[in-house]
């Protein structure tokens, strides 16, 4: 016989095996994004997309593009203390 699960531990795993995990932390990403990066940053970008552990960041400001590329690894550190977790392995800046 199958353990039993809480409701909790059932919708965490059933996340974890859904497409919904990385939406619904592409969400908790751009609710945070002002506080991870900074106000002018997050005025700036376009939108904030994680798939596959990749995290795509879309701005149509050149400067802030070219700013964005040389602070990967401090958006790639930022955000995944913010999430708790390792979900971020690569940032690319649309």
């Amino acid at each position: 016989m199958p353990e039993a699960l809480s409701l909790g531990d059932a919708l965490k795993k059933f996340l974890e095996s859904s497409r919904l995990k990385s939406r619904m932390q592409s969400l908790t990403i751009e609710e945070h994004w002002e506080a991870i990066m900074s106000e002018t940053i997050a005025r700036y970008t376009d939108s904030i997309e994680l798939r596959n552990g990749t995290l795509f960041i879309r701005t149509s400001v050149a400067a802030l593009k070219n700013e964005l590329v040389f602070q990967k690894e401090l958006i790639l550190q930022r955000v995944n203390e913010s999430m708790g977790e390792g979900a971020v392995r690569e940032v690319v800046i649309l």
